[in-house]
């Protein structure tokens, strides 16, 4: 399992905008080969800032299945001009599991 994540900066006053493409963005997403789940979070201290935690069987699901196909550009068009800067995305693996909440 990779984990994929994205600090997103979102333009001042477009939060709402953005909370709204996203809803209609996260079925694309979901819908992707090798994708296992997702999660959006609102900063507390940063009013605009969001982080996108994916998680994808491989890799390559998402860097060359999800980023190369079709449904990747609807994507873009629904989400990336809420951007500024542009965000890194990185991937991370699993090294030690920690134990599950109760």
């Amino acid at each position: 399992m990779i984990l994929e994540v994205a600090v997103l900066n979102v333009k001042p006053g477009l939060n709402a905008d953005f909370e709204n493409a996203f809803a209609q963005a996260q079925a694309i997403i979901s819908a992707q080969s090798g994708y296992i789940s997702h999660e959006l979070q609102k900063c507390m201290e940063v009013d605009n800032q969001y982080i996108l935690l994916v998680k994808w069987k491989t890799l390559a699901d998402h860097t060359e299945g999800f980023r190369g196909s079709a449904e990747y550009q609807t994507w873009r068009e629904l989400l990336h001009h809420f951007y500024d800067p542009f965000p890194t995305v990185e991937h991370y693996e699993l090294v030690q599991p920690g134990s599950q909440e109760s």
